[in-house]
């Protein structure tokens, strides 16, 4: 972005997470660990699945892809903004902010199709479970994760392309540590009124047709516990959901704050939307393993044998069966 004009955009400056720079060597620390937790802890989720043949069911197929989203959607954002602050500089070139832009809301859209469909996966198993193995079927879940790529690839390209035919005509900072389509809007000097309409519609039905799936399908998942006889029986259902909601209020309740209610671009409101961010991006991804792992007994089972190295695996067997 170097010179005034429209098409000699070289780079942006990202806003990063804080301006005081007494707080960058704590935030470097505090960000680095929280990433490396991250990483490994999905890494070992998607290791104990993979090699325990007794976890190859579609709920932790699912639970897998999962994992591999968060780790790819942590990395899009969190390694680049350690490197702007260990090299105290704020800048990304603009074809990286595109790049960064698209894989993030590939894998951030991912996660949101993955929720869903393990809503679904709940659904059947609770409220239909005479006929779990034939709708949920080896073939079903490779379907159904395959089309969860496919579209929120179609969506992130349909955003990528529209922020591609913005012009940004002088040095702006990004008011966020990462490239996203609200703060890139917000320093576009051309019309985004296409942009705002796309975000509206096609963004809030990514968010809330999944959001209200998941609701309608925990709701008909209740009533059917509720009507369970056994108290044991009723725990043993609410206990397989309670770690899937836990992770739907937390990430759906800071995506909805982040994009549908969005904030003036004061400083303060700024770091509002950072926090919010944070949540969502960072914050989420690493809780999920422990979420997941505490709250159920074949997943601690299965961590513990994949840490001693006692480890099952079958190579003719696919994920779900």
């Amino acid at each position: 972005m170097a010179g005034g004009n429209q098409t000699s955009i070289l780079e942006f400056l990202l806003w990063g997470l804080s301006e005081r720079p007494e707080q960058q060597r704590i935030l470097f620390l505090l960000f680095l660990c929280m990433y490396v937790v991250t990483v490994t802890g999905n890494l070992l989720i998607v290791l104990a699945i993979g090699t325990d043949t007794r976890l190859h069911t579609p709920m932790y197929f699912f639970l897998a892809s999962l994992s591999c989203a968060d780790i790819l959607f942590t990395s899009t954002t969190v390694p680049k903004a350690l490197v702007n602050i260990q090299t105290q500089s704020r800048s990304i070139s603009y074809a990286g902010c595109l790049v960064q832009l698209y894989f993030f809301l590939t894998f951030g859209d991912m996660d949101i199709f993955l929720l869903a469909t393990m809503a679904y996966d709940r659904y059947v198993a609770i409220c239909h479970p005479l006929h779990y193995k034939i709708v949920m079927s080896r073939q079903r879940c490779t379907l159904l994760v395959t089309a969860c790529w496919v579209l929120t690839s179609l969506v992130a390209m349909t955003h990528t392309f529209l922020i591609f035919r913005l012009s940004f005509c002088s040095k702006k900072i990004i008011p966020d540590f990462f490239c996203d389509l609200g703060p890139l809007m917000k320093v576009s000097c051309s019309d985004t009124q296409v942009n705002e309409l796309v975000l509206l519609f096609l963004g809030g039905a990514v968010i809330l047709i999944p959001f209200i799936l998941i609701l309608v399908s925990y709701i008909h998942i209740v009533s059917a516990i509720l009507r369970v006889p056994s108290a044991q029986g009723r725990h043993k259902a609410f206990s397989t959901c309670g770690s899937h909601l836990a992770v739907v209020a937390l990430f759906f309740g800071t995506v909805i704050r982040a994009y549908l209610c969005p904030s003036s671009s004061s400083s303060n409101s700024i770091e509002e939307d950072t926090a919010a961010a944070v949540m969502y991006t960072v914050v989420t991804p690493l809780l999920n393993p422990f979420i997941y792992s505490l709250r159920n007994k074949d997943m601690k089972c299965a961590l513990a044998r994949c840490l001693r190295g006692k480890v099952f695996f079958s190579l003719g067997q696919g994920p779900p069966r």
